[in-house]
């Protein structure tokens, strides 16, 4: 079982010349404690889920790049990017760029998008569902093109990239891992089947059904299931205890999860606590869950 940690808030006491520190700290941390993966949630303003948007938010590859100057071997992604964000060749170029300064440690997580306000905020369009799939596809094709080495013309119905040169390119091998964030059952976990190489579901009583949708898109796509990476999203309400998070790693363990990531509430500290409990884990959740 991997172990990874997400930071969604950066309203840290001291504020905000304090972000850079706190948020290096806990990077750190998480790098110490041996946990697989750190991920930011690609976002403007912040979601009301956890804050107003008036709190203090960053850009996320401007933070991971900072996170990946002051760590040694944990992966970094987002959680996730909508697609709507940026324009794929230079969402690709920027994962890139990430993964050549990491030392091959970056993600590419990306979604749908959802977020309007914070689009209409800052200007950037937010089309409606049935063309945000349809450019988050085309994405997903433009992405796997680049890290081929492809400078073929791509031409779609939302995107032309007359020449998509991606130089350096990546260090990870084949490519850095493409996660799709999101349960759709129709377009999400198919797109999942068909062009990534892991998905994540929130921690819910429907976990297991979605995965179940996802082995039958797998079926007809005729890809192997245990080829992807099943993530899920997890969060604490107080902060736990080791054998709180023991408990919870395990329960996703049987259900099929793979790689659990925790959310990092206020007055948490989580880092110490996961990996304490990976180590515990290691005793009990064969190894390569």
């Amino acid at each position: 079982m991997r172990i990874g940690l997400q930071i969604p808030s950066f309203t840290f006491p001291g504020g905000p010349e304090q972000i850079g520190p706190t948020f290096g700290r806990m990077a750190r941390e998480a790098d110490q404690a041996g946990l697989h993966s750190l991920w930011v949630m690609d976002h403007f303003f912040q979601i009301g889920v956890v804050g107003p948007p008036e709190e203090p938010m960053l850009e996320g590859y401007s933070a991971l790049a900072y996170a990946a100057a002051l760590t040694e071997q944990i992966t970094l992604g987002t959680m996730v990017t909508g697609v709507t964000y940026r324009h794929p060749g230079i969402l690709i170029k920027t994962v890139t760029t990430l993964d050549v300064l990491s030392g091959g440690r970056a993600w590419l997580g990306i979604g749908a998008a959802w977020n309007e306000d914070e689009s209409r905020g800052l200007g950037v369009r937010f089309p409606p569902t049935s063309e945000r799939f349809e450019k988050l596809e085309e994405t997903l094709k433009i992405a796997h093109q680049m890290w081929k080495g492809d400078e073929s013309a791509f031409e779609g119905e939302h995107f032309t990239l007359e020449r998509p040169l991606n130089s350096p390119p990546a260090l990870r091998s084949p490519h850095p891992p493409i996660l799709i964030g999101g349960g759709g059952e129709k377009k999400t976990l198919r797109f999942v089947a068909r062009y990534a190489d892991a998905c994540n579901l929130f921690d819910s009583e429907e976990l297991p059904r979605k995965l179940d949708v996802l082995r039958e898109h797998c079926e007809r796509e005729g890809r192997d299931y245990a080829e992807i990476e099943k993530t899920s999203l997890s969060y604490f309400s107080s902060p736990p205890s080791v054998d709180a998070a023991v408990d919870t790693i395990g329960r996703l363990a049987e259900r099929g999860i793979d790689h659990a990531i925790f959310t990092q509430g206020t007055g948490q500290d989580l880092a110490g606590i996961l990996g304490e409990a990976l180590t515990q884990t290691e005793k009990i959740v064969p190894s390569g869950r």
